[in-house]
């Protein structure tokens, strides 16, 4: 099974080539940003996961895009986060913190402030807040001088992942966030060096990736994309263009991975790999878990080097062993996706009886 083979890439090398994919689940102190007290045992029951990418961390609290999602800012959370780093390690594993800005999928009930965007372009839709949904509301335009701000709190907080013992970091430039704002044209109507041509919407990402790559070193830092993907209101018309010129501007470092969210009818995929020689890591979209077999498939086909699941790690903590086994596929209630319950999150047992006896190593 290809899935199971392992990685040898240039930056980053892995036991096997199945990701856990970021999920949010919003079980952080809502307050604080403090990682939920279950979180470690969480993540160190998927370790056996080629490489794990955790949900989404806010780089500032502007960032944080709803409630119990948590940060990487304060002391306090990088101590939460380094007894997760450690739980992971001891079982041999590794893990990318994920690190967001959420941009103007925000709202004032859920960071205390107005949230901020390239331009002044309100989100259609409605947005998920501590009391319940609620609509959206207009941000305010990041000046140019504090888009600088944020590049740095990007570079500060992946310093502080490393710090926290995470191995690398993973820049959301996906689903509709800042960095995506930036890109896409309809989000970003601005009319200096950050907006406008395709080389000044590209310049935010990229001062960010290079701000990151200094601070900690080019191979430690991955950038997840969706080219296309008209998630919180993105229309990219031009996809093709912008993202063949990112990856252009990108061969510059030796990033550890780069990740991709696709249809399962893989357009991106084949219009972009051709496109980086690194390592690439594929995420569909769909209604659908992804199966082992469309991961399968992936590989194959040599559109991707990893697959990253992400629904199907939810309930089956040992994913990668069920897949060996071709055991069956436990299915989690949605309801149990998102919260601070504590149940649903960490309570999914590894299959039984033979999983201990066939379990894939998670140490290289």
């Amino acid at each position: 099974m290809r899935l199971l083979e392992a990685l040898r890439g240039t930056a980053i090398q892995l036991p096997n080539r199945i990701a856990m994919a970021p999920m949010t689940r919003g079980r952080a102190d809502d307050t604080t940003g403090v990682p939920h007290p279950l979180t470690a045992e969480y993540y160190a029951q998927r370790a056996s996961a080629g490489l794990i990418v955790s949900e989404g961390i806010w780089v500032t609290r502007t960032g944080k895009s709803g409630p119990g999602i948590p940060g990487l800012v304060t002391e306090r959370q990088a101590e939460a986060w380094r007894e997760v780093t450690e739980a992971v390690h001891e079982e041999g594993g590794r893990i990318f913190a994920q690190l967001w800005h959420a941009g103007r999928v925000s709202h004032p009930g859920v960071m205390g402030r107005t949230p901020v965007a390239p331009s002044v372009v309100r989100q259609a839709g409605r947005i998920f807040v501590t009391d319940g949904w609620t609509d959206t509301v207009e941000p305010r335009a990041l000046g140019e001088d504090e888009i600088g701000e944020v590049v740095q709190d990007f570079a500060v907080a992946a310093r502080l992942a490393i710090e926290a013992g995470f191995d690398g970091v993973e820049l959301h430039g996906a689903n509709g966030y800042l960095i995506q704002e930036f890109l896409a044209r309809n989000t970003n109507r601005r009319e200096d060096r950050y907006g406008g041509s395709v080389t000044g919407r590209l310049r935010f990402p990229l001062e960010v990736v290079a701000a990151v790559a200094e601070q900690i070193g080019a191979a430690k830092v991955a950038l997840r994309i969706s080219p296309g993907n008209p998630e919180n209101d993105i229309v990219e018309d031009d996809w093709k263009e912008v993202y063949s010129r990112l990856l252009v501007e990108l061969h510059r470092y030796e990033l550890a991975y780069l990740h991709v969210i696709d249809t399962p009818d893989a357009e991106a995929l084949s219009h972009l790999r051709p496109l980086w020689p690194g390592t690439l890591v594929a995420n569909l979209r769909s209604g659908e878990p992804t199966s082992r077999a469309e991961g399968e498939s992936l590989i194959e086909s040599g559109l991707a080097d990893v697959v990253a699941f992400g629904r199907l790690f939810i309930a089956n903590p040992d994913l990668p062993a069920r897949f060996a086994l071709h055991a069956p596929i436990a299915q989690a209630d949605h309801d149990v996706y998102y919260g601070a319950r504590p149940d649903g999150y960490a309570d999914f047992p590894a299959f039984e009886p033979d999983s201990a006896k066939f379990a894939c190593s998670a140490r290289s």
